[in-house]
């Protein structure tokens, strides 16, 4: 059965750890894990969560674009697992976007992050997959991914300024579309 898991935050050392490898993709933990991701992802209204973000050290994250009151325009795609992903290549264009994360909740950031990407990674059913991913999805990818490298957004914002509370978020940005 699947269940939402607890969602550890800023200051729980293990955000800052390095994630390993998924050896085995087929072990019952695994996908269960997989699973769990799934769940949790939606009940909170995230568009992605690393397994680092529930305590678990392992190289696998959900990315599960879609619209909801905290990203209102994200773009609709099936919530997809990807196991030890990597990036192949990436655009010379960057753009800075807002950025919130379920394991620093109340703050959002302004994230300059390369604007095309090409990913590899493998499925929960052991297959490898490549994906050119644009725009907000790459941007999701990108963000999950630094979870593996125990680095959060905040660590990339330029400069303090790019920084707000969620609630200024609410009004001045989601306000004005």
């Amino acid at each position: 059965m699947s269940e939402k898991l607890s969602i550890i935050e800023l200051g729980n050392p293990i955000l800052r750890q390095k994630a390993e490898f998924v050896k085995d993709i087929q072990d019952k933990t695994i996908q269960k894990l997989i699973d769990d991701l799934l769940v949790t992802v939606k009940e909170t209204n995230g568009v992605g969560i690393a397994a680092p973000q529930v305590a678990v050290g392992y190289r696998i994250f959900i990315v599960a674009s879609r619209p909801n009151f905290r990203y209102p325009n994200a773009p609709l795609m099936e919530p997809t697992a990807m196991i030890n992903p990597r990036i192949l290549n990436y655009s010379d264009d960057i753009v800075k976007g807002w950025e919130g994360c379920l394991s620093i909740p109340g703050i959002r950031g302004l994230v300059p992050r390369y604007r095309e990407i090409e990913v590899e990674y493998t499925d929960r059913y052991g297959q490898l997959q490549k994906q050119e991913l644009t725009d907000f999805v790459a941007r999701i990818f990108q963000h999950e991914y630094d979870h593996f490298e125990g680095l959060v957004f905040l660590d990339r914002v330029e400069t303090t300024f790019d920084i707000v509370t969620e609630q200024e978020y609410q009004n001045l940005i989601i306000n004005q579309l």
